[in-house]
């Protein structure tokens, strides 16, 4: 946790290590998220880290990107009708 957010880094689906970040919205606008990703990926020590970004939430992909990750792909979940 850093003053303003909270980061979470675990092992998700199929063992891969993922992580996810919260900013509170007095912190924003900061750098804190992006210092936040930043930390994850120096955490995992060299192995690939995953994060979801929802569609539309631009300064969260900002962020993630200004860190070196890079989108390869989207999930899509199928509900019965």
């Amino acid at each position: 946790a850093a003053d303003g957010g909270v980061l979470v880094l675990g092992r998700g689906v199929g063992g891969r290590l993922e992580v996810a970040v919260e900013v509170a919205e007095g912190a924003r606008h900061r750098g804190l998220g992006r210092r936040l990703v930043t930390a994850a990926r120096r955490l995992a020590g060299g192995e690939p880290v995953w994060a979801q970004v929802s569609a539309g939430n631009a300064r969260s992909l900002r962020a993630f990107q200004a860190a070196g990750y890079r989108p390869v792909g989207s999930e899509a979940l199928f509900l019965r009708p």
